[in-house]
Parts: C-alpha cells; structure tokens; sequence
C-alpha cells in the first residue's frame, strides 16, 4: 500500500499533515512545529503494515525542513500503532 502526505494545516509556526493510503483513507497523521532553533515532529501511523514507507516518507521531509535552518536541532516522536520509533541514520533525531 502507497502512503502520502495530505496538508491540513500550513502555517509559517507549524504544519499538520495527514497520512493517507491510496484511496485517500486517513491512516495516520504528522505535525511540525516551528521554533527559532528547533524543529518538533510528532506522528503516529496507525496501519503497522506500511511502517518502512512511513519512515521513507518523513526522514526526508524532515531533512528538507531542515535544510530552511542549518542550525535546526530535530526533536521527534513518531509511533507506528503503539510502537515508537527511531527514524534511521538522523542523528539529531532524539
């Protein structure tokens, strides 16, 4: 199953994205708040079985806001049904 990002909200401080399968059923959802030096991620995805595509999905959307503020410091907390996870390879992630 392919996943995507749907904007709800985009403000210049924040975002909410939903999460949505091809058939644009909501499956979980993402949202980046904006801090002078500091960038907050928190999601959850509820379908356990396209976990791989949702790390594939955020780890670069994140990286890319990133780049906006080389000296942003990531916080996340993302979960896969219950689970937390760690985005693989981003060091700043904590």
């Amino acid at each position: 199953m392919q996943i995507y990002f749907s904007p709800e909200v985009i403000t210049p401080q924040f975002q909410v994205l939903n999460v949505v399968d091809s058939e644009n059923k909501a499956v979980g959802n993402v949202a980046f708040l904006f801090d002078e030096k500091k960038l907050y991620v928190y999601g959850i995805l509820e379908e356990e079985g396209v976990g791989e595509d949702f790390k594939d999905l955020v780890t670069p959307y994140i990286k890319g806001l990133a780049k906006a503020k080389p000296d942003v410091e990531v916080f996340s907390c993302l979960y896969i049904g219950c689970q937390k996870i760690k985005l693989h390879g981003d060091e700043e992630d904590k």
